[in-house]
């Protein structure tokens, strides 16, 4: 049976530039998986500025599914450049009571979502439930040891001056609820990498509840992170996320999106 005309319990935000080549077999784990669940869900692939075939591979594989059985709903949407950019784009397109950010490379298995949801985490407990590949019982697989020690840096970093108290706020996978969404995404500033801490940054602002969950993690040697670039760049967006907010910025009630924020079909 179609769950096309209900109204999705799950939503999946993939952030996508030039991953013509990663996406396919990530969107078949994915449909694969959700085909075996109880509840209505949906994939929302957000397009940011590829100059490869993504749009198009991406296009042919839905074409695929709804000739099948069409049981998950799947949409492809464009934004402009910047993971940051298309993850707001598509938490605010996305219809779901649970909405979870998804890197394209599947680094943390799509089996593992189910550590974001209810029955494992209560409903009602959580705004925003934080992939941890730091707490007990999460297990990396073949990070090189550089690494980590940059990931670590870092995230003492943005404890220190934005989120303290999160061990892992740099994984690329986090569930939100409907409301945190519908609050927390219109108030972002940041289109790059550092999107997320300002994110957590706002809901810890607006006390928020925040959770950790340990993963299962296997380190992608064509990740897209250039270690120094963007540890630099994601420096600066810590220092700008702490001037917004000491601006006062995220403190103003959550807009509605406006036209030019809508992500295009």
């Amino acid at each position: 049976m179609s769950n096309l005309n209900q109204a999705p319990f799950l939503s999946i935000v993939i952030p996508a530039y030039n991953e013509e080549h990663r996406l396919p077999p990530s969107l078949e784990k994915i449909v694969t998986y959700l085909r075996e669940q109880q509840y209505a869900s949906e994939i929302l692939v957000v397009e940011n500025g590829s100059s490869d075939a993504t749009t198009a591979v991406v296009q042919a594989f839905i074409d695929r599914q709804l000739a099948a059985d069409g049981k998950v709903r799947l949409l492809l949407l464009h934004s402009e450049p910047g993971k940051g950019a298309a993850v707001k784009s598509g938490m605010l397109a996305a219809q779901g009571e649970y909405r979870f950010i998804c890197d394209a490379d599947l680094a943390m298995p799509i089996e593992e979502i189910a550590k974001f949801l209810p029955p494992t985490q209560p409903g009602g407990s959580f705004d925003i439930a934080i992939a941890s590949r730091e707490l007990p019982g999460a297990v990396r697989y073949g990070e090189p040891v550089y690494r980590h020690i940059m990931g670590r840096v870092f995230n003492w970093l943005v404890r220190l001056l934005a989120v303290p108290g999160i061990q892992d706020t740099q994984c690329g996978f986090k569930m939100f609820t409907k409301e945190a969404a519908q609050t927390l995404f219109p108030l972002q500033r940041i289109d790059g990498w550092g999107f997320d801490v300002e994110v957590l940054y706002i809901a810890r602002r607006r006390g928020m509840r925040l959770t950790e969950a340990p993963i299962n993690w296997y380190y992608q040697r064509d990740s897209r992170v250039r270690p120094f670039h963007d540890t630099v760049n994601m420096v600066r967006e810590l220092l700008k996320i702490r001037r917004n907010g000491n601006h006062g910025f995220y403190d103003l009630p959550s807009p509605l999106p406006t036209a030019d924020e809508l992500p295009a079909v």
